[in-house]
């Protein structure tokens, strides 16, 4: 389990920012180096042009609202956990810090690790304690990846490829042998206590913290960790609710394809989605910027997509699912700041 330390964000030095501008820049380089191979010629792109010009709204404001309850079901998932761990936290609320989450992910050079420093700190600001905020973060991962998982072996049965049928059961026993390692790590907890004390003392001679006695405190976080005892029903509802976030942002690729007058490749979408959610996790580009419109079109083609339809087709859809979320999530990281800021103020008048 994620030791339950308060994560501390790095100081930000112009390196950093200058090495992320240049990976932000790199990716859209990549993204046009890849719709330029993949459309091979100036008259290919200029037919993928004349796709977008003649969208067919309908189908466009659907793989929207898609791309929404893709959101919504994420935060539904971290909301399902807290309310295991006895923090309940309206909907509303979830969602909102879903949607700056994700904007923060793909924005940022590290940014699955800003993203998550700012919803623990989220989570911790509504109620939940330390170890709850952590273990919600953990939760999530392990579903999420799961559920991916899951998705990308129906994508296999439903197109019947076999070339990939190894790579999917690769996976599908890597995240097998993880679960299992974790299962027997938590039930010799005795000497996963003592490595976690252990490293305990290893950062308070480093860094100082966290303060107070390590084997007090890996006793204390153990306990509380325990206490966080989610029902079949909620491991259920939180599988439910992760796979419902993948299968809502693939059909608005479906939908996108539509809103473009393409025909939607039902038989390997899953399959080809799959492969670009895993491109999002190389970590070269924020969001997977370049990376992900190179590798959803290249397998759309490859599995007799039209190039110049599967090309429009992917830079809607990444308008819609990266673009326009990341509007819509700093806004909601706006208002969720702001909201903090004046029950902050509201508390220092209170007598």
């Amino acid at each position: 389990m994620t030791e339950a330390t308060t994560p501390v964000a790095p100081p930000r030095r112009r390196g950093q920012a200058v090495r992320g501008a240049m990976r932000l820049l790199i990716g859209l380089v990549v993204a046009v180096v890849a719709l330029w191979a993949v459309g091979g010629r100036r008259g290919e792109l200029e037919g993928a042009l004349s796709y977008l010009s003649h969208l067919r709204w309908e189908w466009l404001v659907a793989a929207v609202i898609a791309e929404i309850l893709a959101i919504v079901a994420f935060g539904a998932l971290q909301r399902s956990l807290l309310d295991a761990g006895g923090t309940p936290m309206g909907l509303g609320l979830a969602t909102a810090i879903a949607f700056g989450g994700n904007a923060i992910q793909n924005s940022l050079p590290a940014g699955p690790l800003w993203s998550n420093v700012w919803a623990f700190r989220q989570f911790r600001r509504r109620g939940a304690d330390e170890v709850l905020a952590v273990w919600t973060l953990f939760a999530t991962s392990v579903l999420s990846a799961a559920s991916l998982a899951a998705v990308a072996a129906l994508g296999v049965l439903i197109a019947r490829n076999e070339n990939v049928a190894l790579d999917v059961l690769l996976v599908a026993g890597t995240g097998v042998v993880i679960l299992v390692g974790l299962h027997y790590l938590l039930r010799r907890h005795g000497w996963t206590l003592g490595v976690a004390a252990r490293i305990v003392r290893l950062l308070q001679r480093v860094v100082h913290r966290p303060k107070d006695d390590a084997d007090e405190l890996v006793e204390a976080w153990w306990r509380r960790l325990t206490a966080v005892t989610p029902s079949r029903h909620t491991w259920a509802m939180g599988f439910a609710f992760a796979a419902a976030n993948w299968l809502w942002d693939a059909l608005a690729l479906a939908l996108a394809s539509a809103a473009v007058g393409a025909g939607v490749p039902w038989r390997t979408l899953l399959l080809a989605y799959g492969a670009a959610q895993l491109a999002i996790n190389l970590p070269i580009t924020p969001g997977g910027l370049g990376v992900v419109e190179g590798s959803l079109t290249i397998a759309l083609v490859a599995y007799g997509g039209n190039r110049e339809a599967t090309v429009a087709t992917v830079v809607l859809y990444r308008l819609i699912s990266f673009w326009g979320l990341l509007a819509v999530g700093w806004l909601c990281w706006g208002v969720l700041a702001l909201q903090l800021r004046r029950s902050g103020a509201e508390a220092e008048e209170s007598p």
